[in-house]
């Protein structure tokens, strides 16, 4: 048959063996305890285990040798062997002679709780377990034979209940003839204070001079403030990085900021139709010639102009004078060839006021060429609409609050991780243009107001820390046995560069001083006299003041265990 082999750690508890052996999944559960199985020098426990191998239908054995636990698995009947290869036996032992109050295991709702018997009760249990055990049976045997002999056991206890109980009245006898334990009994009281005052007195004892010593020792260090300067160059390309060489990643920090203002547009545009009409474009021709007028050229009239909507030229050949508007009469030698011709136009706004008669009088063009009107410009209506006009963006900018750069800088800086250098003069603000919406010019729905808004984005740039103290203790060439113990924070002076080269001067102070630490110190005063101690602690280079506090006054040396040693070193500048 399979067993379960348990070993027991020195740190488990009665709770942990009994969870074990309900967890395991084989009828015979060995349990192997260490050295000292102090957890199995109680009779509650082992009913307790015992207890829980019978809940669960299992035979739990005992691997030891151990006197003292041999005789508590006799009075539960729990069987045990020397070794794993042996077989299991109850052992035997022989039942005592005065009564002794042990614990019982009663479990009320759940609970388990501490009921007082005689060690007569436990010997009748023990009872049970007879010559047989000696012989070495087996766990299995030992198991058939409980249940065989379940009436013979009856009758061999209550042959031994009278043997113990004259046993008992001999003593008994014999005691009241003994003035000491006569004494005893009759002032109980006493004794029992007095034991409980002796068991006070051992527990403070061992708490004073075994658990309750302590000590703290704090510990100066002379140490000198030194300046450290170095150039370094820095880089927005992460592979360009070579801390050991001087040369660092360049991170950048940006926010962009958006303010915003509502405001009332106040422009007017008229979106009604555009009257149109045509223009007459004449010139005089002397000799061969030609004159174009391309499409869009503006032709005024009172202060009003009108767009060409198509090409139109005007041209003669010097030579036939039927294509002279004068019809070949003597002016044409005189005055030239007359040659005109029409072109459409469109007023250049809307409105009424771009209808007007016809005019042969005050027309101007930026072309080579005279016009006239002829006809009337007809078609233009009025509808007004309220647009944005710059002027109406310039009286809003007015309220936009300021851009802060202090503020904004600060701001920028506290986003940043911590564990980077920050370089202050990196700071960089750019404010874009207003934006309006609705742009200039365009319509403004009624009842409800234009916005105008810019964008402000923030940059700054950062370094890791850790890379430039690294670099900072490199480059500092201390001696061996010197260390750093503080670092005031690194800053850039002269931060130059565009692009992706940058360079600048890595600034910082930093205290110096021998290299003592809290273990070096531990290892030197633990188990030693608080005097000893500090004169071994004044021998080491560059310790200063030095002071050691126990824990009470009685301590007058330190723990021998570095658990109960704090150490405080104080950087002496």
């Amino acid at each position: 048959m399979n067993k379960d082999v348990i070993y027991i750690e020195p740190e488990d508890d009665i709770t942990d063996i009994v969870a074990k052996v309900k967890n395991s999944k084989e009828k015979i559960v060995a349990l192997v305890p260490p050295k000292k199985p102090e957890v199995l020098q109680s009779s509650v426990n082992m009913k307790l285990i015992a207890k829980a191998g019978t809940s669960e239908g299992k035979s739990v054995v005992l691997v030891t040798t151990d006197p003292a636990v041999l005789k508590l698995a006799a009075v539960v009947k729990m069987p045990v062997t020397k070794n794993l290869q042996s077989a299991p036996v109850i052992p035997m032992v022989e039942p005592a002679e005065e009564t002794v109050v042990v614990e019982d295991i009663v479990e009320e709702n759940g609970e388990v709780k501490a009921e007082e018997v005689s060690l007569e009760e436990n010997n009748e249990a023990s009872a049970e377990s007879d010559t047989e055990g000696a012989k070495g049976e087996t766990s299995e045997n030992v198991a058939e034979k409980l249940d065989n002999s379940a009436t013979t056991d009856d009758e061999e206890s209550r042959d031994k209940k009278a043997d113990e109980k004259s046993k008992k009245e001999k003593k008994e006898k014999k005691t009241s003839e003994n003035p000491v334990i006569a004494w005893i009994q009759t002032h109980k009281p006493i004794v029992i204070g007095g034991a409980v005052a002796l068991v006070a007195l051992i527990i403070f004892v061992v708490w004073a001079f075994g658990i309750a010593p302590a000590a703290k020792v704090i510990v100066g260090i002379r140490t000198t403030t030194s300046n450290f300067s170095e150039n370094a160059t820095f880089s927005t390309v992460a592979t360009d990085e070579n801390a050991s060489e001087g040369k660092f990643y360049l991170a950048e920090q940006k926010s962009e900021s958006k303010q915003e203002v509502e405001f009332t547009a106040t422009g007017k545009k008229n979106v009604g139709e555009k009257a149109s009409g045509e223009v007459v474009i004449y010139a005089y021709f002397r000799n061969e010639g030609a004159i174009a007028v391309n499409a869009g050229s503006v032709f005024s009239n009172n202060g009003l102009s009108y767009i060409s909507q198509k090409d139109a030229s005007l041209s003669w050949n010097g030579k036939d004078t039927t294509k002279c508007d004068n019809n070949g009469q003597a002016s044409a030698i005189t005055s030239g060839c007359l040659v005109s011709t029409r072109v459409p136009v469109v007023a250049e706004e809307s409105g009424t006021r771009y209808n007007i008669a016809a005019n042969n009088f005050g027309w101007t063009t930026a072309a080579d060429v005279s016009a006239y009107t002829d006809k009337s410009m007809n078609g233009g209506t009025d509808e007004t609409i309220t647009v944005v006009q710059q002027s109406d963006i310039d009286e809003a900018k007015k309220k936009l609050e300021t851009s802060n750069e202090s503020a904004n800088r600060q701001k920028l800086i506290a986003s940043i991780p911590e564990g980077n250098l920050v370089i202050t003069s990196s700071f960089k603000q750019t404010v874009g243009d207003a934006v309006s919406s609705p742009a200039v010019g365009e319509k403004v729905e009624e009842g409800k107001k234009a916005k105008l808004s810019v964008t402000t984005t923030d940059t700054v740039f950062y370094v890791d820390l850790t890379k430039i103290e690294e670099f900072i203790q490199e480059k500092a060439k201390l001696a061996e046995n010197y260390k750093i113990y503080k670092l005031d924070e690194p800053f850039i002076e002269n931060f130059t560069g565009a692009d992706k080269a940058y360079t600048g001067k890595i600034k910082a102070s930093y205290v110096s001083g021998p290299k003592v630490t809290e273990n070096d110190i531990v290892d030197i005063v633990k188990g030693k006299g608080v005097g000893t101690a500090q004169h071994d602690l004044s021998e080491i280079n560059g310790i200063g003041k030095i002071k050691i506090e126990t824990s009470y006054p009685w301590v007058s040396s330190v723990p021998n265990d570095p658990n109960k040693i704090t150490v405080e070193i104080n950087v002496e500048e």
